[in-house]
């Protein structure tokens, strides 16, 4: 059965940068769709950044212009680069993936992934 696994994920002061890491493997790896969300406690989980199969991407409003999502399909990876983090963005960040083909509109939409890692945290200070 196919699995996501995040990886990347620390405490980092305001300001700094972080790297996450999403390595897929069996089926995930052939996915139309992979993005990430992120959630804090009490809150619901959304969609940070995702990546279609064609390599369109799209971003919250957020995090656009400060992070930059990619996918090396060779390596069967997703990553996203954070810039400028800020404490505002303290939360866990989950990796997922999708069996079908999304619109643009669906890419945030946390009921169409069928996949997802257990998540990564990331803590940034005040």
């Amino acid at each position: 059965q196919g699995q996501l696994v995040e990886s990347g994920g620390g405490s980092v002061a305001d300001g700094g940068s972080l790297t996450l890491s999403c390595a897929a493997s069996g089926p995930i790896q052939t996915q139309y769709c992979m993005g990430w969300f992120r959630q804090s406690p009490g809150k619901q989980r959304e969609g940070v950044a995702a990546i279609g199969s064609d390599g369109t991407t799209t971003y919250a409003d957020f995090v656009k212009g400060r992070f930059r999502i990619s996918h090396d399909k060779a390596q069967a990876t997703l990553y996203i680069q954070t810039n400028n983090l800020e404490p505002e963005k303290t939360a866990r960040y989950y990796c997922a993936a999708s069996k079908n083909y999304l619109t643009p509109d669906n890419w945030f939409t946390v009921a169409a992934y069928d996949y997802w890692g257990q998540g990564t945290p990331v803590t940034v200070s005040s």
